[in-house]
């Protein structure tokens, strides 16, 4: 007997559970990227007022 039957059978089942990537494409790694930039410039931001404000407050060197 051989085992091809069962590997076959196991490569099957893993292409039918991640077939929902053909349908994701590129969307969630495009949302990645956008959701990046947005914390990035929330954070330089939020930096930005921060820096001014120990500035004004003659706490930075």
């Amino acid at each position: 007997m051989s085992s091809s039957p069962f590997f076959y059978g196991i490569a099957d089942f893993l292409t039918w559970t991640f077939g929902f990537f053909d349908v994701v494409g590129n969307k969630f790694n495009y949302s990645v990227i956008v959701l990046g930039f947005i914390g990035l410039f929330y954070w330089l931001n939020t930096q930005r007022k921060l820096s001014a404000k120990a500035e004004k407050e003659g706490k930075l060197k």
